[in-house]
């Protein structure tokens, strides 16, 4: 490999980071401090901010707890991807390079690049997070093989952030109801689906959901149960139908030189908490993605959000039927368009025995 072309691309990933660098430093400065003196501190770049996911576990882990429970030896600091002028979509690249020596990354940044890598989370596929539990243990090994293999990126945790589903302003009676309607999606998985229905998606940022279904060019949204209640579309909607089109994952990596770096110590307590943050962090998304559900009706057991008077729309037969024909007819087929040949046997070697769900190979 040309070692400018490194260099070039490893100045211009920093450039990325402007005035928020702080959160982010080499493989080299790592190795670096490995030779300080306590207290060893380490710079976390996280998740999306104002999200409980950060506000209530990473957060408080990293600036809190990770000093606590290594005695004092050993601190954080973080900062959110959103605001530490990290763009998502170049996330991985970060990490590969040893820009960002640790980080949390969105899957479905993933879409263009690295499709494959989407395969947990497409839409439809996890009906209620039993099943995303399920799908997610059996891709698990490939994913975290392919990022250490192909990217020198080891996975430390796997997050996953609440339901995501549908709000309208309109009479919602099932998913049907969507055809014709100009609905708000994040992902080409959503896209494929909401098309499927009828519907016309309409791809849209997370900050630009009130704007857009306020001039009118959105009628429905797709969003995370609680995120839509932070948003206020309780009070612009009346409408939420109850199936988790997805949900929302993300990776939180190393640069494997970096994390090599480490102290062993240090190495051996993340290998440890770790997986203790991400199952509270489960936990969190169940509970949040019912507060939400709860908050968004106005129900009495509503505790982290603010009451609306929403018509909660459950899942009937005929969406439940829908939900599984749009997986296997439309969006398992073009997720394999996309990714290639390729994906059609990782996805039978990974999650399509679990789902009992075969992917046809893409031409």
């Amino acid at each position: 490999m040309n070692l400018s072309r490194v260099l070039t691309a490893r100045f211009a990933a920093l450039a990325l980071l402007g005035a928020s660098a702080w959160a982010c430093g080499s493989g080299a400065a790592w190795a670096q401090a490995a030779k300080t003196a306590a207290p060893y501190k380490l710079r976390i770049v996280g998740g999306l901010a104002g999200i409980n996911q950060y506000t209530r576990q990473e957060e408080p882990f990293w600036s809190k707890d990770l000093a606590r429970l290594s005695g004092g030896k050993f601190e954080a600091e973080i900062v959110p991807f959103d605001r530490a002028g990290v763009p998502g979509g170049e996330m991985l690249r970060l990490l590969q390079l040893g820009v960002v020596p640790l980080g949390t990354t969105l899957m479905s940044s993933f879409s263009a690049q690295y499709p494959e890598y989407t395969a947990p989370d497409l839409a439809g596929l996890n009906p209620d997070i039993a099943t995303l539990k399920s799908t997610v243990a059996a891709f698990r090994p490939y994913l975290e093989k392919a990022l250490r293999d192909q990217h020198g990126v080891e996975a430390l945790a796997i997050y996953v952030y609440p339901a995501q589903v549908v709000f309208c302003k309109k009479p919602l009676r099932s998913l049907a109801d969507l055809s014709g309607r100009r609905t708000r999606v994040s992902s080409s998985s959503q896209a494929d689906f909401v098309g499927a229905l009828g519907g016309i998606p309409v791809l849209t940022g997370f900050a630009q959901i009130v704007t857009s279904l306020s001039a009118g060019n959105t009628e429905c949204a797709i969003t995370g149960t609680m995120s839509g209640n932070t948003l206020g579309l309780y009070t612009m909607t009346s409408h939420l139908h109850a199936l988790p089109v997805t949900w929302g994952l993300a990776v939180f990596a190393a640069n494997q030189a970096a994390w090599e770096a480490l102290p062993p110590d240090l190495r051996a307590l993340l290998r440890r908490e770790l997986p203790r943050l991400e199952a509270a962090i489960w936990e969190e998304a169940e509970r949040e993605t019912a507060d939400g559900m709860a908050c968004n009706r106005g129900a009495a057991s509503c505790t982290g959000g603010r009451k609306g008077n929403m018509a909660i729309v459950p899942v009937s037969e005929q969406d439940e039927k829908s939900r599984r024909e749009i997986l296997a007819s439309t969006v398992l087929p073009r997720w394999v368009q996309r990714c290639g040949p390729r994906c059609a046997d990782i996805w039978n070697r990974t999650i399509g025995p679990v789902r009992g769900l075969v992917a046809a190979p893409g031409k």
